[in-house]
């Protein structure tokens, strides 16, 4: 009988591995779907190649590979890395872990012309948004767009996972709009350039910022200096600038 149980025993351990072990194996991996999709890892989980610190050779220590995680380990140590490629219009998707009270950020269309980051490039801001001291929530585009008000609530709608757990997002940079996801959920749309996206540029601190949102094409950046955060399942494609003319 104890024969029975623990064999029993250790074939429900073995069923609760399986889909662990499933799910390791599809992080950082395209499917063959993906590929043909024209989808391309920006990181595939080994190491720091294609990416190096804002106007700086290499990536400082604090940020580590744990695994098969980019993370942010110590902020004091790290500051902002970007990609060695450069992307004008392109739909990217993460996978993204952040630290209680942590603060973080995604940079698309940066450039060297500011000195930092953020003084070129438009943030797709990350937080938790339960305790981070920053009141510019989770998906929100810093200083210029917030999310609709969700009814339950009262607040912006928030679609984040508790600190702990991986939160996915999505993001569409394309000439005709711009569109912030997570977990799923759409939080909103806008256009780069058009009257009202120049109009809040105007309103904000960025309007004081001559080089920012200007160009059309940049480094993506990952913001490395508030807080501890991982990344992982880093993933673009291309989007044609004018959608092909039907055949």
């Amino acid at each position: 009988m104890k024969r029975i149980f623990y064999i029993a025993a250790a074939l429900g351990i073995i069923s609760v591995l399986r889909p662990a072990a499933a799910e390791d194996a599809k992080i950082n991996t395209l499917t063959d779907q993906e590929k043909a999709a024209g989808w391309k890892l920006l990181f595939d989980g080994k190491d720091f190649d294609g990416w190096h610190n804002f106007k700086h050779e290499g990536v400082r220590a604090g940020w580590q590979i744990k695994d098969g995680a980019m993370v942010c380990a110590d902020p004091h140590e790290a500051g902002d890395i970007v990609t060695e490629g450069q992307y004008d219009w392109f739909e990217l998707q993460l996978d993204y872990n952040i630290s209680e009270a942590g603060n973080s950020g995604i940079m698309f269309h940066v450039t060297d012309e500011g000195n930092r980051v953020w003084a070129t490039g438009p943030e797709f801001q990350l937080e938790d948004n339960k305790a981070a001291e920053d009141p510019i929530r989770c998906g929100w585009l810093y200083g210029l767009y917030v999310p609709p008000t969700d009814t339950k609530t009262g607040k912006p709608i928030d679609a984040t996972k508790p600190v702990g757990e991986w939160n996915h997002v999505r993001l569409i940079v394309s000439p005709s709009k711009c569109v912030h996801e997570i977990n799923g959920m759409t939080y909103f749309e806008y256009v780069l350039g058009s009257d009202d996206f120049n109009m809040r540029v105007a309103r904000s601190k960025f309007g004081k910022m001559p080089h920012f949102a200007k160009s059309n094409i940049g480094y993506i950046a990952l913001q490395g200096d508030h807080g501890q955060v991982s990344f992982r399942n880093i993933k673009l494609r291309s989007i044609p600038a004018k959608p092909a003319a039907p055949k």
